[in-house]
């Protein structure tokens, strides 16, 4: 069960964060929080765990609180704000995704740290195109359809009471879909079964989405310190 109570501390710990980065910055303080995590959460993703005896990777927290970030900057900001976060998160993944795959190009030290460093880096930093592109296409498509999602519920339910609505609802229909486009993408026509990642991935991201709906609720009423104009 270690891996279960620690994998949960780890997600209330990133919850946390995403609290003190609104508190402090504000609205910057969430899109600052949505670009660290896109490229954290694609770094993660590398490293497989069990949970629950079943396969899982690294990083569905992490993703998953860009939703809870999404979320917060719909309900308090607006559509267009929130929609422009989705473009810097896709922006702040390709930028890392260039920069680290050039740094391939380069010829190392020849020593032995360096070379080590080096094909970690190539472990690490040398992408399937496919998962690229998988995670690319996942995380444009489904934020956005998170954030419409969002402020169509909101628009039938705008009450302070129905707030669980909005966050549930919308997360939990653009994360089934986030799930199937990445999947399909990255492991069709592989010996992988497809449906047990998906459904596994999915109960995963269901689970931190129900989680995270206290600390929109505590959002709500934060007043930002706004540090930084």
């Amino acid at each position: 069960m270690y891996n279960e109570l620690f994998g949960l501390g780890f997600l209330f710990i990133h919850f946390i964060l995403v609290m003190i980065a609104y508190k402090m910055f504000g609205k910057l303080g969430l899109l600052v929080w949505i670009a660290v995590a896109s490229v954290l959460a694609n770094i993660q993703v590398l490293q497989g765990i069990e949970l629950f005896s079943l396969q899982a990777t690294l990083g569905n927290t992490l993703y998953g609180s860009i939703f809870l970030a999404t979320d917060i900057l719909v309900e308090k900001y607006g559509k267009k704000t929130a929609q422009g976060s989705v473009y810097i998160g896709f922006f702040s993944i390709i930028v890392f995704l260039i920069t680290m795959n050039l740094a391939l190009f380069f010829i190392p030290l020849n020593d032995d740290f360096a070379l080590l460093v080096n094909d970690s880096f190539k472990l690490i930093f040398g992408f399937s195109i496919r998962i690229v592109l998988g995670s690319l296409v996942a995380y444009f498509v489904s934020q956005s359809i998170d954030i419409r999602l969002y402020g169509w519920i909101k628009s039938k339910f705008p009450q302070d009471n129905m707030l669980w609505l909005r966050n549930n609802g919308s997360t939990l229909i653009s994360q089934a879909i986030d799930t199937s486009i990445f999947v399909l993408i990255a492991f069709i026509g592989t010996p992988y079964n497809l449906i047990q990642i998906m459904f596994t991935t999915y109960i995963l991201k269901a689970i931190i989405a129900f989680l995270d709906t206290p600390f929109v609720y505590i959002a709500k009423k934060i007043t930002p310190l706004n540090i930084v104009e």
